[in-house]
């Protein structure tokens, strides 16, 4: 089946989370070789064995859950939390000189992950919350507060509620853009059923309506019923009001839109197969349009040159709509290695200046989506010169490296 257009969004947060579990493992082992190189100054080494022995266990079973902000979840910030400020406090029992000397807790730059995590998963308030109590334990521990205590728990504080508040602002802009690609593609989606009912249903109900008032009788009143139709349906594409369902997904919508992404048999395109351009125009070819292609093969992407070949058609349409039925059109094919181009031209009455924006300004929107909207929609231009009596030509480009598989 061919590949529809997917966007894949990766949160902003994974590489926090990613940075956080390897801090925690780092700052646990620094932990432990600090420790070990101090054991012999500690009055009650057994007190820092149980605490880190817990640190390590702890710090190495719960990996999981600070991988993304579903798993680490309030109870496991607060027992997290819980052992960190565990730590703090306990260090006067490990070593009473830890008051006086000024030196590291158990847990040491290890409890700085705790707030980090509070930050990471509920932005500047829960850093804050956190911080401020790591910072009150701090205090507690050393019984007086110092330069150097004072110095630390000021920078765990202010770094912890920046990175809280960084987290807010990427989560709202992440989902910003969320929105807005949802928008795009809705709109997009939109534009795509708009263009099918432009050439199938629009077409249809524009002939009748020409056809009932050249005969006359109960077919005029025929006629005049399939243009109000015509113009209700039109209003209606205009609006924005169509449906964004795909035909294929919309069994009552199936027998009037057909998917791009399909063949005309209705079966899935090969994966990684290419259609030849000129075999889906060559159809076009008659008396009044004459049809020049290269001698090789024009191939592209199947949803590509269905696209290209309905914007040919919309375009030999307008031409046979507004340039008379006697008008002649050409159609050539170049194929330059990077881009196709396909360009079709009319000898008709050519289009008055401000007829366009008129028509789009009306609801007749061939021009607008059938053609610039498909090119547009693969990346490519569609260009219109139009001289009023000398015709009108419409050059169509699609670069191979941006057309959409």
């Amino acid at each position: 089946m061919a590949k529809r257009e997917r966007v894949i969004r990766m949160s902003v947060e994974l590489p926090l989370w990613r940075a956080l579990t390897a801090y925690r493992v780092l700052t646990m082992i620094y932990a432990v070789l600090l420790f070990v190189s101090e054991y012999r100054h500690f009055e009650r080494p057994w007190v820092g064995i149980a605490f880190l022995s817990v640190l390590a266990v702890w710090t190495l079973a719960t990996l999981p859950r600070v991988a993304n902000a579903a798993s680490c979840t309030k109870r496991f910030l607060g027992v997290d939390l819980t052992i960190a400020l565990t730590g703090i406090l306990i260090t006067p029992l490990a070593d009473a000189d830890a008051r006086t000397v000024n030196g590291p807790t158990l847990p040491t730059i290890w409890a700085a992950g705790s707030v980090l995590a509070f930050a990471i998963k509920g932005g500047w308030r829960w850093a804050a919350f956190a911080s401020s109590l790591v910072a009150a334990a701090n205090l507690v521990e050393r019984g007086a507060p110092t330069r150097d205590t004072l110095h630390n728990v000021l920078l765990v504080w202010v770094a912890s509620v920046a990175i809280g508040y960084v987290v807010e602002v990427a989560r709202a802009s992440e989902a910003t853009l969320a929105r807005a690609l949802e928008i795009e593609a809705a709109t997009r989606e939109r534009e795509r059923l708009a263009r099918d009912i432009h050439d199938s249903v629009l077409q249809v109900l524009a002939m009748v309506q020409r056809r009932g008032t050249a005969l006359g009788g109960e077919a005029a009143e025929l006629g005049r019923m399939a243009g109000e139709q015509e113009v209700a349906l039109r209003t209606l594409v205009s609006s924005g009001l169509v449906p964004t369902t795909r035909a294929s997904e919309d069994p009552a919508l199936g027998a009037l839109v057909r998917t791009v992404d399909d063949d005309e048999d209705g079966r899935p395109d090969p994966e990684g197969a290419e259609l030849d351009l000129r075999v889906l125009l060559a159809p076009h070819a008659g008396s009044r349009v004459s049809l020049a292609e290269p001698g090789a093969p024009v191939l592209l992407p199947p949803p590509a040159a269905r696209e290209l070949a309905a914007a040919v058609s919309a375009a030999l349409d307008n031409v046979h709509r507004h340039a008379g039925e006697s008008a002649q059109a050409w159609i050539l094919v170049e194929d330059w290695g990077d881009e196709v181009i396909v360009t079709v031209r009319d000898d008709g009455p050519g289009i008055p200046a401000g007829r366009l924006a008129q028509a789009e300004g009306e609801g007749r929107l061939g021009v607008a989506l059938s053609i610039r909207g498909r090119l547009r929609d693969l990346g490519g231009t569609a260009e219109l010169i139009s001289v009023p009596g000398q015709g009108t030509e419409v050059e169509l480009k699609v670069p191979r490296g941006k057309a959409k598989a």
